[in-house]
């Protein structure tokens, strides 16, 4: 499956935050790599993903407790 990026605005504004959803998405299969911007207004998410398809991304967000939702180009 060829790697792809998706992008998303959320509402993880902080260090904690971004704690608190890193136990998640670490152990989500299929995401090689991601990071939260959290300078940018949007609280942009990306992710690097190696098989995880962007609703998998959404839900295990969503699980985390945070809002995301797909950031449009």
């Amino acid at each position: 499956m060829d790697n792809k990026e998706f992008q998303f605005k959320t509402n993880i504004n902080c260090g904690g935050c971004i704690a608190s959803v890193k136990l998640h998405l670490d152990k989500a299969a299929g995401v090689s790599e991601w990071k939260v911007d959290t300078d940018n207004k949007d609280k942009v998410l990306t992710v690097k993903a190696d098989g995880i398809t962007e609703q998998e991304v959404i839900d295990t967000v969503q699980k985390a407790g945070f809002k995301i939702e797909p950031l449009n180009h």
